[in-house]
């Protein structure tokens, strides 16, 4: 008997058994999609909003930003602006707007579908969302007359209002109504308002460079800001110049010109220092409302009395002379509320806010972590420590007076500010522990280098006045907020803040230890220019190699403030560190807050009642050496 009579008979799948149920599965899928389809589209048509008074909707909305007791920070928008003829904007301008955003605008009827199959292909080929499927008219209807939310039902709504747009109105009144309405960023609605913002002319006189930075604006108004953020919108004009040569506007030696013609962006007429902490916020107002199509009312955490008073601190205080040109400070609240944020001396002058944006080396005001790590491995203020060289491997850290002086507790070490102490603390506990303390109070991302307990790795400054906050409200992590609520003009409320959760991260000893010594940096250590008379103020000073930074991050009972000086370049200062300058700038800011409040004190460890001798003996040497002139 072969092998072939040992192998049963191969069984054929009888495909007419299959197709018919098969077929019919697909039949009832399919109408039952329909008919869900028709069903949503017939949802979405029974309450479209109405379309009556288009146009006469010219005037832009008007954004009222009110601090916490309700007094005025700002108004943005609602200026008048000259409504712009489609007739008279140039050629550039139109082609930058059809390069990016519908390039078959005279060739659709609302809704283009061959643009959306194209965008749907640039997508799934980018494995990102590189590109939109919106007409310019969908994006008319979704910004006149719908809600930003992303659903189904407001995307068939969108395609509806478009059909009728382009059904009631001629190709040109809905470029020209699009354009009037459109939102450009830093609170300018239209484009003549950001004509006017930005460049100080009239939409009818932008070149080829200043459209394509304008049009670029309509992808992100607040990331691609050439006032706050020039870097990102230089790239995204280079990007639209791109555009308009890939869809035939410009030849490449234009496109080439136009990539190396300088483009002057003009200051704004507003110099108030609140229009950093707007900037600050107004990401968040579009993301809880969208980009506001009817006046607003926003109610935020500034208190704007303490926000002067900060502003005039820094021009009191700043010295240009030892070569101090910049300052920024950041104040919060024990829930995490913003109440006082400064970019810079002047907001005319540039809108980079540094209190923010900029990332800068913390130097020793770094140092509570390494310390907070200690106490909370069983170490306390009294343990002892030598000031002594260190060398780890071919690095030798130094002290800032250029002296090792000996034996002297942590208390000590912490209020001079000793770094050779806070580098063999950070290798005795190994740096991975400190790297987790400051993560756990909000600096993430650091690296294990020798240079870790020194502050030698950027932060900012909201960043870092953040992670102090926890020694001021009783150990609790709460990330940063600057906006409470946001109403309509007639009190229809829009959206309601809810405060950040509040996560416990530091026990009560450790609190106590670290606050003992912060306490005792501003007693008799190098923040002793922030003291203020009554008042349990703690903090830590910190300055950077060659003078380039120099902190001050101080707290009372849940008010916390950071303060840094430096200049944008990086460049040296004359010998200022955080101990003089931003000190005295925390005091003077912080003064006028305190003068109605009532002193309270904060959780501080006490000296054991048994102290060692040789700790009695450090300490009266101590005192003795602060009473000394």
């Amino acid at each position: 008997m072969s092998d072939a009579t040992l192998k049963p008979p191969k069984r054929r799948l009888n495909w007419r058994r299959w197709m018919k149920p098969a077929s019919g599965f697909v039949a009832v899928s399919a109408y039952l999609t329909g008919m869900g389809i028709m069903a949503l589209i017939t949802q979405a048509g029974w309450d479209l909003p109405s379309v009556d008074g288009l146009s006469d909707r010219t005037r832009p909305v008007s954004i009222q930003i009110v601090d916490r007791h309700g007094k005025d920070v700002l108004v943005r928008g609602a200026a008048e602006a000259q409504y712009v003829n489609v007739s008279g904007l140039p050629d550039s301008l139109k082609q930058a707007v059809f390069a990016t955003e519908d390039r078959r605008f005279y060739h659709h009827a609302g809704v283009d579908p061959i643009g959306l199959g194209r965008a749907v292909y640039t997508n799934l080929k980018a494995g990102r969302l590189v590109q939109g499927g919106s007409t310019i008219s969908q994006q008319l209807a979704k910004n006149v007359f719908l809600t930003p939310d992303r659903t189904l039902r407001r995307k068939i709504q969108e395609a509806m209002l478009a059909v009728w747009l382009e059904r009631s109105f001629s190709k040109d009144e809905i470029l020209e109504k699009y354009l009037n309405r459109v939102y450009f960023g830093s609170g300018t609605w239209g484009l003549e308002a950001a004509s006017q913002t930005y460049f100080h002319v009239s939409a009818s006189d932008l070149n080829l460079e200043q459209s394509a930075l304008l049009i670029g604006l309509l992808k992100a108004p607040s990331r691609f800001n050439p006032a706050s953020n020039p870097s990102a919108a230089g790239k995204r004009t280079a990007v639209v110049l791109g555009a308009m040569q890939d869809a035939g506007y410009l030849s490449k030696s234009e496109r080439i010109k136009a990539l190396t013609s300088p483009i002057e962006i003009k200051q704004p007429a507003q110099m108030a220092g609140s229009n950093y902490f707007v900037d600050w916020i107004w990401p968040n107002i579009e993301e809880a409302i969208g980009v506001p199509q009817q006046d607003i009312i926003v109610q935020t955490t500034l208190d704007m009395t303490a926000q002067v008073a900060a502003e005039d601190a820094i021009k009191a205080n700043l010295d240009q002379e030892r070569g101090a040109k910049q300052a920024a400070i950041v104040m919060l609240d024990g829930d995490g509320g913003v109440r006082v944020m400064v970019g810079g001396q002047n907001y005319r002058e540039t809108q980079f806010n540094r209190a923010v944006q900029a990332r800068r080396q913390p130097g020793s005001a770094f140092k509570p972590f390494v310390y907070q790590a200690a106490f909370e491995t069983g170490l306390s203020p009294w343990d002892w420590r030598t000031d002594e060289p260190v060398k780890i491997g071919d690095w030798e850290p130094g002290n800032f007076n250029n002296r090792f002086d000996g034996v002297m507790t942590l208390e000590q070490a912490y209020t001079r500010s000793v770094n050779t102490v806070a580098v063999k603390l950070s290798e005795e506990l190994g740096r991975e522990r400190v790297i987790e303390t400051a993560d756990r109070m909000g600096i993430k991302g650091l690296k294990s280098l020798r240079s870790l307990p020194l502050g030698a790795q950027d932060t900012s400054l909201l960043t870092l006045t953040g992670a102090y906050l926890p020694y001021a409200n009783w150990g609790d992590r709460v990330a940063p907020y600057g906006i409470q609520s946001i109403s309509t003009a007639n009190g229809r409320p829009l959206y309601d803040f809810s405060k950040p959760v509040r996560a416990r991260v530091i026990a009560s000893v450790p609190l106590g230890h670290i606050n003992r010594a912060m306490r005792e940096t501003v007693r008799v250590g190098t923040g002793r220019a922030a003291n203020i008379s009554n008042w349990d103020v703690a903090g830590k000073t910190g300055t950077t190699n060659d003078y380039r930074d120099a902190w001050f991050v101080g707290y009372v009972p849940d008010l916390v403030m950071g303060v840094w000086v430096g200049n944008d370049e990086n460049a040296s200062m004359q010998r200022v560190t955080g101990g003089q300058i931003p000190a005295r700038i925390w005091n003077a800011a912080m003064t006028p807050v305190l003068a109605d409040l009532t002193p309270a004190t904060l959780p501080v460890s006490e000296r054991p009642l048994r102290a060692d001798s040789r700790d009695t003996l450090g300490v009266l040497l101590d005192d003795l050496e602060t009473a000394l002139p």
